[in-house]
């Protein structure tokens, strides 16, 4: 026997769940693939991938490219700032509560 509404009321999380349950009736799912980009502002969706969509409807876009190589030095150095031993200047703040 399933649960019934009242006990599902009780639990916070599922009335939340309720509360917004047709925010979940146009889920997503994603479909991914790698592509050559070229001059031309032009995606090419491979056949394969193509034969997966929806004939019609929205499709929402999300094109990831490498980073820049001075930003992945940027975050290396930050990283290896974090890291880095602290000074015994700071050593007053190992027991601050």
């Amino acid at each position: 026997m399933g649960i019934t509404l009242s006990q599902r009321l009780r639990n916070p999380r599922t009335r939340v769940d309720l509360l917004y349950q047709s925010d979940y009736a146009f889920a997503m799912r994603a479909i991914e693939f790698t592509t050559e980009l070229s001059r031309q502002p032009i995606v090419t969706i491979p056949d394969e991938i193509a034969a997966q969509l929806p004939k019609s409807g929205r499709a929402r876009i999300i094109v990831l490219t490498p980073d820049d190589p001075e930003d992945a030095q940027w975050r290396s150095g930050a990283y290896e700032q974090f890291v880095r031993e602290d000074p015994p200047d700071d050593s007053v703040y190992d027991s601050y509560h």
